[in-house]
């Protein structure tokens, strides 16, 4: 017979699934939900006692109660069991145990509030639920526990309970170490969030997504888990996000390639097809119709083969195989997802139902037809499609990655949106080409019958030569070095709409140009194989001025082959025009008018000759961290090339569109600061330069653009090297704001004072490489210098002309922002001084609320925090916060930051803050008490003495 044995102290905690009633001697009666504090145990028996009557101890079967790991606290007369589980799992148990007694008496009252409360206790247990499965990522675990501290505020609220006081995480506060402000702040804080919550007023969902679309990059993430159809030929799954609106993909495209078995042809990627379509902006979220789409391209003969006929009355003649024949479109509308309307579980599965196309279909032409379709009825589809989950992820890829590594591998592919995302990261170089092919319209030519056309396309280089493995038809596929388009039967006018990614490495990208091969392909092998191109035609990816190919549609020339003067690795062909465009300008530059002659007749060269009657479109986007389209910012990018037009180039960047400006935003930089060292004796260029990159910095302080804020501040602190270019900013920022007064510099200066924070942290980083480099040789003209240039700025606060207004509010609202980068160079003491007549120049009446803003930044600066300075700073500010209780004047704003300075030197040692700062701060809170009657009736925050 086995002992009572000592349970562990991590198991001495469990709580009642079963109620336990047995009649007996020591048992331990027990309800549904009761917790026990576990003592001892014996086969399939516990002992101990219930926590909340530790009088009475008894036993209780094993398998009516779970145990919860714990931790015991021995450090009191009695054994504390504390379970091992987060805060707010433990909080939402004790708030779940108390609302319910509370929820019963609702019951036999028949309050109304019964409902109400049943069913926040029910939203409760499923987000605890949610919480202790450790599955959640960590984006959406902290939103759950925002989303749970709400609804137990709200509910504590509607049962007159106490109001829990937290901070901006959720967490309660300690009143043991936070100041009567904060708590008092916290409380009004949380008062007005129930008030909303209570009221309805916000909404769940909404809240959700409006904190989603706060995020610059989403994803959205597919699984494919079957296909079914019924084709009997290997395929290519091509699957992308499709604007129905616009009437364009907006993604690359997801290959699989399915084996005719019905299986993927890679068995490596069984049960594992996963791809991130990713680079989603907001406005890709907020697209009107968006739809996944599949576009299914059958490899096999020209001809469908009927597999159910199993005996042949006749010699079949031998087929081309492993041609790219149109076979049908699946498409699922995704626009409820994409917007966030719509929360949907990773491992639900979707159909999307799969419609053929006939012979005579273009691919692009039954897509649009499907789009318009309410629904595909089965007679259409017969049970044949594809089955996906889907998911809509927040965040880059890195953070995806993190945050969700049960759905994201390394296996899976990734799609990048055809085009810029809202973001470009520092890390992230593209040289992207994404070429659609259009459309054309061909000639017979010897044929009796329209033509089987094949494009093909490839990437060569100025002589010639195949530069491999840089063509891609989608992601989760390895590259080739050449493609292929579908074929469409008999069809002279055929609508192809296919698009394929082309990587170049950038060095090659310069030399390098499309060759299009058109090719009919017969259906029988034998004339297939004697089938030779019957026609081409090229485009070069630079201009002659340096400049990408635009992105637009290109009407390419065609040119037919004479294969008995024409060689294929011959590329005098580049000496032709390749686009209706350049042919306008051959014409004139080459083939004077002659009369009753057709000028296009002349336009030919070794075995090619022009074809007025072909056409060719193609549709090219080019997407390059290092290329650009802009002749204006190319012309700065390579300034030294032609030094003579810098002048123009300077002052053609600030008509440069902001989005290329920010997409070359280190190149641009290093550009304009190599100006400033290369002529570093001269000051020809240093205004025109300070002024473009003033417009640089305006650009990245942009609403649109603020969110390149970070990689500017990564190239100020990695990339930037202008060792000397410091004092040249010094030079000219003082010498606009000794000017300020002169109408012609006002709106410069005002730009400026806007900037003033990045003008100072390129200043100041410039200063330190070069103190680093040279042994701190120069700092006493450096810190001459910078007196300079401050006394300058504090003298310019003492105008009162209307004209110079908003260049001071603007100072005062963006001077203390350089506080941190000046304290690194310059003297804190000194700087405190600065900022003290800074605020005493100002006249009276005169931005008084930018002045006490300003007040209000300089509390919260880092200089505020020493208490040298602090000692400085402190008799100014309280003596501008008495003046304007005096007088009755931004009372609240000034109540605010007397408030802020008492919460910051609530439990510091002050050094009993000097005889003289204390009279002030008394008299300034009896000012407070005298002003009390005054105030408007607000929440405002009244300190006492």
């Amino acid at each position: 017979m086995t002992k009572w044995t000592f349970v562990k102290d991590r198991a001495k905690y469990a709580v009642a699934v079963c109620n336990f009633k047995q009649n007996g001697p020591h048992r331990l009666h027990l309800t549904v939900g009761d917790t026990v504090h576990i003592l001892q145990e014996k086969e399939d028996w516990f002992y101990g006692c219930s926590t909340k009557n530790k009088n009475v101890w008894g036993i209780f079967p094993k398998s009516y109660v779970v145990v919860k790991e714990s931790i015991v606290d021995k450090t009191g007369p009695h054994e504390a069991i504390i379970p091992r589980e987060p805060p707010i799992v433990q909080e939402i148990t004790s708030v779940i145990r108390e609302w319910g007694v509370i929820w019963k008496q609702l019951y036999i009252m028949r309050e109304p509030e019964f409902e109400i409360i049943r069913n926040m206790i029910y939203e409760l247990i499923e987000w605890r639920r949610k919480i202790m499965s450790g599955t959640l990522p960590v984006d959406e675990l902290k939103e759950l526990k925002q989303k749970s501290t709400t609804k137990i505020d709200v509910g504590n609220a509607i049962l007159g309970l106490d109001l829990v006081v937290r901070d901006e995480h959720g967490n309660m506060l300690n009143p043991d170490i936070t100041s009567a402000i904060d708590l008092y702040r916290a409380h009004e804080s949380a008062t007005q969030r129930i008030k909303l919550m209570a009221s309805n007023s916000v909404d769940d969902d909404d809240n959700r997504n409006q904190k989603s679309l706060s995020r610059h990059v989403h994803s959205f993430y597919v699984t494919v888990k079957n296909f079914v159809c019924r084709i009997g030929d290997d395929a290519d799954l091509l699957m992308t996000l499709y604007d129905a609106k616009e009437g364009r993909c907006i993604s690359e495209s997801y290959l699989v390639k399915w084996s005719k078995e019905g299986l993927a042809k890679d068995l490596e990627q069984l049960n594992n097809l996963r791809v991130l379509f990713t680079d989603l902006g907001i406005k890709d979220l907020q697209r009107e119709k968006m739809f996944l789409i599949c576009q299914i391209i059958r490899i096999g003969s020209m001809e469908l083969k009927d597999y159910d006929h199993k005996r042949s009355t006749h010699i079949q003649r031998k087929t081309s195989d492993g041609l790219r024949r149109p076979f049908g479109v699946a498409s699922m509308e995704i626009t409820d997802i994409i917007n966030g309307k719509l929360d949907i579980d990773e491992e639900k599965q979707y159909f999307i139902p799969f419609v053929q196309c006939n012979e005579r279909d273009f691919l692009d032409n039954l897509l649009r037809k499907v789009l318009t379709m309410k629904e595909v009825n089965q007679k259409e589809h017969k049970g044949q499609g594809l089955w996906v989950c889907l998911k809509l992820l927040h965040g880059d890829i890195k953070q995806v990655k993190e945050e969700n590594p049960h759905l994201i591998s390394t296996s899976t592919a990734v799609a990048r949106k055809m085009g810029f995302p809202d973001i470009i990261l520092p890390g992230d170089v593209r040289n992207d080409l994404y070429l659609t092919i259009s459309h054309g319209e061909f000639t017979k030519g010897a044929k009796s019958s329209d033509r089987n056309i094949e494009v093909s396309v490839r990437v060569l280089n100025e002589k010639g030569q195949l530069i491999p493995n840089v063509v891609s038809v989608g992601c989760g596929s390895d590259t080739i070095n050449e493609y292929k388009s579908v074929i469409y039967y008999h069809e002279d006018k055929p609508k192809w709409m296919e698009t394929i990614k082309i990587t170049i490495p950038i060095e090659e990208f310069y030399s390098a140009h499309l060759k299009f091969t058109f090719k009919h392909r017969s259906s029988n092998e034998a004339k297939d194989r004697a089938e030779k191109a019957f026609a081409v035609s090229f485009v070069k990816l630079m201009h002659e001025n340096g400049t990408t190919l635009k992105d637009e549609i290109h009407e390419l020339l065609v040119y037919k082959i004479d294969y008995k003067r024409f060689d294929d690795s011959d590329v005098t062909y580049l000496n032709l025009p390749s686009t209706r465009q350049e042919l306008e300008k051959y014409i004139a530059a080459n083939c004077p008018p002659t009369p009753n002659k057709n000028s296009n007749s002349l336009i030919s060269l070794n075995g090619l000759a022009l074809s007025s009657k072909d056409s060719f479109y193609i549709n090219s986007l080019v997407c390059s961290t290092k290329l650009t389209q802009n002749v204006d910012l190319l012309g700065l990018l390579k300034w030294w090339s032609n030094p003579e037009n810098l002048k123009n180039n300077l002052l053609s960047l600030m008509k440069v569109d902001g989005e290329e400006v920010v997409k070359f935003l280190q190149d641009t930089l290093d550009a304009l600061f190599n100006i400033l060292m290369q002529n570093s004796d001269s000051e020809l260029y240093d205004n025109l330069v300070f002024e473009a990159l003033i417009f640089i910095i305006g650009l990245v302080s942009d609403r649109k653009y603020h969110h390149f804020r970070p990689i500017l501040d990564l190239y100020i602190r990695e990339n930037f090297s202008a060792t000397l270019t410091y004092n040249k900013l010094i030079v000219v920022l003082k010498y606009y704001i000794d000017n300020a007064l002169q109408k012609e510099y006002q709106e410069t200066l005002l730009r400026t004072m806007k900037s003033i924070e990045y003008i100072f942290k390129f200043i100041v980083r410039s200063r330190q490489l070069f103190a680093a480099l040279n042994e701190d040789k120069g700092r006493e003209s450096f810190e001459i210098s910078m007196n300079q240039l401050l006394h300058s700025i504090t003298s310019m606060m003492l105008y009162d002309t209307d004209s110079t207004l908003l260049v001071q509010g603007a100072c005062l609202k963006y001077f203390p922002f350089t506080i941190p980068d000046i304290l690194s160079v310059f003297d804190g003491l000194d700087l405190s001084n600065v900022l003290v007549k800074l605020i005493n120049n100002v006249p009276r009446d005169r931005l008084t609320k930018q002045k006490m803003m300003c007040v209000n930044d300089l509390v919260h600066s880092e200089l505020f925090r020493i208490p040298e300075c602090r000692i400085i700073l402190l008799p100014m500010i309280c003596k501008q916060i008495k003046n304007l209780l005096e007088r009755k004047d931004e009372m609240e704003l000034s109540v605010k930051i007397i408030s802020d300075i008492m919460v910051y030197l609530y439990g510091r040692d002050v050094g009993a803050t000097h005889n003289d700062i204390s009279e002030i701060m008394l008299s300034i809170l009896r000012t407070i008490i005298q002003c009390v009657v005054h105030l408007e009736r607000k929440n405002t925050l009244v300190c006492y003495p």
